[in-house]
């Protein structure tokens, strides 16, 4: 059972002091221990807009996030607070408050971009909190949406990086949800009632022209359609009188304006309700650990001076993720065994049969908690430890079965050895009767079960050394003649003959059947290896799938305004996404 979230109140998550953006590691101590997947809203906006009121809502809380009561931006960095999500069990809500963007005292614009990246890139809700309507002045405020592809790679391949190719962003962006605050305005046009959506939508309409007015009055809102194909608008009331709101947190419910209260009701039910589980490339689903993955990763990228790399914190995540999925594996494949397998077994194929059950397994968890494995590195390695393992057992089953059978000799062939020494045997038919003495104790050997896969080698191995025994009872036996002794030396030789033979045929079939179970342990790992490619590639393709239909809905609304280069633009970006799901599909090569 996944432990329980105990967050009284915010941390920060992001320090931003001087310019300098540094994680601090009590939060990421607090993430490290979700393992639910994470449903990341993050809120950015001017400074003074109310955003941290919202938050705290969402939080089902008046208090927490600092709300201020100055013209500065109170909240510095970005802030995290964690709560167990309340539409959704086994899940935690992860919110994040970010520092107000276009403080008077901060004047860092580099700055705000950083922090509105970073809540891009953390998020699956990024809501983006504005004072009255969406006209000119709100949109030139949201410059920072046209500077993302300055901000944040999709993929380390340059080729990749250009705005018109949004399609990588499309599937790593949240989605958009646009809160104006101080909404004055009737929600009309043509004297007919329209929803905050037709408001959005009708404010992001482009204008006709290739003028450099018509180019700076496009491109936020192109940038918004085009990184945000899923958005959302809501509109707030005033909450109360002016002289109110610098304790707003404090006002009782009957102090509040009730339209106020019903939007903000409103707003928070959609956003717990449709907020989807943050996810990565192929269907990710991300946790706490994930998500402390990805702030390390962008931070340690912007404090050198790079751009955040999606890709590249992805497949840092796979590095983290796929070592440790190979240590539950072996750890899985260890337990099984140590409660499966106790030496020496009857047989080598016993021991083979249960490897290959646990081997099995093993390779499950790893493919359950591996992702990104590229070149099947981490695989290789996983089937290059089993390997190991597989000849520790075999080499440990040798011994235990030697270790048995020494023993178990000694205890039967001790007294025969004793009576040799007492001379019981030095009399004329001794020498007959010391070998029907050893048959007898041969057989009563054979007849002790579970000796293991030696028991022939060890028995071959002790009777030469007792030869010399033998022999000397042999030749002074005078009751035989020396043709006699002759003959029985020369079956001596045949049955020692007809043991090595016997030996080598074993080695073989070991060998053999060490070959086979190699041949099944590669062809167990294909087996997984295109399972598990089969479902990453269903996965991608329903994720293709729902940015191309995305994407089709914006190119129609591009055809119905008019524009029929952007429609063009957005069509090659439709047929990109359709050539690389066709060109992608790693083999399954794992040698």
């Amino acid at each position: 059972m996944a432990p329980e979230i105990h967050m009284t109140g915010p941390v920060s998550l992001i320090d931003n002091t001087e310019g300098q953006l540094v994680v601090n590691p009590e939060a990421l101590k607090i993430l490290s221990a979700i393992t639910q997947p994470v449903v990341v809203v993050a809120i950015v906006g001017l400074y003074r807009t109310g955003k941290s009121y919202l938050m705290n809502k969402l939080a089902g809380k008046n208090k927490g996030f600092s709300l201020g009561s100055t013209v500065k931006s109170h909240t510095k960095g970005i802030w995290m607070w964690c709560v167990p999500h309340p539409k959704k069990p086994g899940h935690i809500l992860v919110l994040l408050d970010t520092e107000g963007l276009g403080d008077i005292e901060k004047g860092d614009n580099d700055n705000d971009s950083w922090i509105f990246a970073l809540a891009i890139l953390l998020s699956s809700t990024f809501v983006y909190n504005s004072m009255g309507t969406i006209n000119q002045q709100a949109m030139d405020q949201l410059h920072y949406v046209t500077e993302l592809t300055d901000r944040i790679k999709a993929n380390s391949s340059p080729d990749n990086n250009y705005v018109e190719d949004s399609a990588d962003f499309v599937s790593f962006f949240p989605a958009f949800v646009w809160a104006l605050r101080d909404f004055s305005l009737e929600l009309e046009t043509d004297g007919e009632p329209i929803t905050p959506d037709d408001y959005l939508e009708l404010s992001l309409k482009l204008r006709k022209g290739t003028d450099k007015k018509s180019k700076s009055f496009n491109d936020p809102r192109l940038c918004i359609r085009k990184f945000f194909p899923k958005r959302k608008c809501f509109i707030f009331d005033r909450p109360a009188q002016r002289k109110y709101l610098a304790h707003l947190e404090q006002l009782k419910e009957e102090d509040l304006n009730p339209d106020f209260i019903e939007q903000v009701a409103e707003f928070c039910s959609y956003i717990l309700s449709h907020s989807n589980v943050k996810t990565l490339s192929g269907g990710i689903t991300v946790n706490g650990p994930r998500l402390e993955s990805l702030v390390l990763t962008y931070v340690s990228a912007i404090s050198s001076g790079d751009l955040p790399c999606m890709e590249n914190a992805v497949l840092a995540l796979a590095q983290i993720e796929n070592s440790a999925a190979v240590q539950k594996a072996i750890a899985h494949y260890d337990q099984q065994m140590g409660q499966k397998v106790q030496l020496p077994t009857e047989t080598l194929q016993e021991l083979l049969d249960l490897h290959r059950d646990s081997e099995r397994e093993a390779i499950e968890v790893f493919m359950k908690n591996s992702f990104k494995d590229v070149d099947h590195e981490f695989q290789r390695k996983l089937g290059a430890q089993l390997e190991a393992r597989r000849d520790d057992f075999c080499k440990q089953n040798s011994k235990a079965s030697s270790d048995c059978c020494m023993a178990l000799l000694q205890d039967i062939f001790s007294p025969l050895e004793e009576d040799v020494k007492q001379g019981t045997f030095s009399k004329p038919g001794g020498y007959r009767l010391f070998i029907q003495k050893q048959q007898e104790l041969k057989n009563k050997y054979y007849q002790v079960p579970r000796k293991g896969i030696q028991a022939e080698e060890v028995l071959k191995k002790y009777l030469q050394s007792k030869e010399d025994m033998a022999d000397a009872l042999l030749q002074t036996d005078q009751s035989l003649s020396e043709k006699e002794k002759v003959i029985e030396v020369e079956r001596i030789k045949a049955e020692s003959a007809e043991a090595a033979k016997k030996m080598l045929e074993q080695i073989q079939k070991k060998n053999e059947q060490m070959m086979e179970q190699k041949e099944k342990s590669y062809q167990e790992h294909v087996k997984q290896l295109t399972e598990k490619m089969e479902s990453d590639k269903a996965r991608l393709m329903a994720e293709q799938e729902k940015t191309i239909n995305l994407k089709l809905k914006e190119q129609e609304r591009l055809l119905k305004e008019g524009f029929k280069n952007e429609s063009k633009r957005l069509q090659k970006e439709i047929e990109d996404i359709q050539m690389r799901s066709v060109l992608s599909g790693p083999t399954c090569n794992i040698l």
